[in-house]
């Protein structure tokens, strides 16, 4: 497939050698989750050839964040499809936890991982048990995770403009306020000692772990940051790299706040950041679908490629040896690249996602079901893995009672029955007025031919004429 031509440019005082929309890093109406957790260390060492990626397959909706554990090798990637899965090869054993989008997961050793997401809630999971202690007190979803270099405290980056820092072992959090907005990320120092966090509001501070407050301002941008991580030479911290809503991936000098590089394309916002497990590279993925790697001990692009033909990269992680670089976004699928194989890629997309074809390409009502549910919802009698149920043969049926679906205490116990006037209803009403306390996020349709377009749609399509 032909490839976009390259339109960057580089604000910087190094040389640079030749290398080969979405508006915000979450969409808030997207509101279920699932975390898969993947064991793919087989996968790593399968010979590649050149131009090949392998794929992890499962999820029901987009890849929000990957993470690998150092010890193990394995996988995890978060997404919008409702429950927590562990991968034994290629056969996932899902777990269920969350109760909205999961944001972000992070490994804090081999036995245990920790998610969070639009929920408001952290769930600690025990890998080999499959048992979880969800952690509750940020009143927002939490977006971000850092687990310290012990392992003992958890750092969450919350919507509520805080900071938490929870026990990893068990016990009260504490809360660091001072930003002015929500935050996006937060990492921590590899002594242990200090946190990084960076806001919505456009600056990244540096907190003193000891004394549990603010000790300066390492950067302000007139952005948002929606990513960040650090690296340095040997065991000290010496920059930090973030991204933001304009589209630059700015690199500091911790120490004096120096603004070292900024890498600006014609292409934003910046939603991803990786760096990998010896600190040489740092990818970036942004919200046209490319990918840049870029060299960190001369700060030299190594390769720059669109990765997906369709939506945004939400999130990078190299492999436990830094050979491989996974990536996920508006697909349902993780995919992974040999990297001395990205100068002849393949992009991640195979086809377009329902919601994101053309309007010209679609009935009005089928429009409609893309727009407003095809997210969440599937068709076909299986419903695939899904953050919402089936449709399948939804008129007629009792809300809440779709076998093995975890429905809300709210729908469980409704007594609405689906019909055209039902359906009109709620999309009049929108959920939050017509089931209030449900799962589904606030969405309405207004038009009166807009929503009897959907229904004679739906009639069709969930009695068997689509799947």
């Amino acid at each position: 497939m032909p490839v976009e031509p390259l339109r960057f440019r580089i604000i910087s005082s190094f040389c640079v050698s030749p290398a080969r929309v979405f508006a915000g890093r979450h969409l808030s109406a997207w509101r279920l989750g699932r975390v898969a957790v993947v064991a793919i260390s087989t996968l790593c060492a399968l010979p590649a050839v050149a131009g090949d990626f392998q794929t992890l397959k499962g999820h029901g909706g987009p890849i929000m964040d990957i993470d690998v554990s150092l010890e193990s090798g394995a996988v995890a990637s978060a997404s919008f499809d409702n429950s927590v899965g562990l991968w034994q090869g290629r056969t996932p054993r899902w777990l269920e936890g969350h109760a909205a989008a999961v944001n972000v997961v992070k490994f804090i050793d081999a036995r245990r991982a920790v998610s969070a997401g639009d929920d408001n809630s952290l769930i600690l999971w025990d890998l080999e048990s499959g048992s979880s202690k969800r952690l509750e007190g940020h009143t927002a979803k939490v977006v971000g995770l850092a687990v310290s270099p012990d392992r003992s405290v958890i750092a969450s980056a919350s919507w509520d403009a805080r900071v938490g820092l929870w026990p990893a072992g068990g016990g009260d959090p504490v809360f660091l306020g001072g930003h002015t907005a929500g935050v996006n990320a937060v990492a921590f120092s590899r002594d242990g000692g200090r946190l990084f966090s960076a806001s919505v509001d456009g600056s990244i501070k540096l907190w003193d772990l000891s004394k549990r407050s603010e000790q300066r301002v390492i950067d302000r941008n007139g952005f948002g940051i929606n990513v960040m991580a650090i690296g340095g030479e040997g065991d000290t911290d010496t920059w930090l790299a973030y991204g933001s809503q304009d589209g630059v991936t700015r690199i500091v000098d911790i120490g004096s706040g120096d603004r070292l590089h900024d890498f600006a394309f014609e292409r934003r916002p910046i939603l991803a950041l990786a760096v990998s497990p010896d600190g040489s590279r740092l990818a970036t993925g942004d919200g046209h679908g490319f990918i840049t790697v870029v060299k960190t001990g001369s700060w030299e692009i190594e390769t720059d490629f669109r990765a997906a033909l369709k939506g945004p990269i939400w999130a990078l992680a190299f492999s436990r040896d830094g050979t491989v670089l996974h990536a996920g976004g508006i697909e349902n699928i993780v995919y992974s690249w040999p990297l001395a194989d990205l100068a002849d890629f393949e992009p991640m997309a195979t086809e377009t996602p329902q919601f994101l074809r053309k309007p010209e390409d679609m009935s009005n009502g089928e429009r409609q079901f893309a727009r407003k549910c095809s997210i969440c919802h599937a068709l076909s009698a299986d419903g695939g893995r899904k953050a919402g149920p089936t449709l399948y043969n939804i008129f007629g049926r009792r809300a809440g009672t779709l076998p093995g679906y975890p429905y809300s205490e709210t729908l469980t116990g409704s007594a609405i029955i689906w019909s055209e006037e039902t359906i009109d209803q709620l999309f009049l009403d929108g959920p939050d007025h017509f089931i209030p306390g449900s799962k589904m996020p606030m969405q309405r349709i207004v038009r009166d031919g807009d929503r009897a377009d959907l229904i004679d749609y739906l009639k069709s399509a969930t009695s068997g004429g689509v799947q």
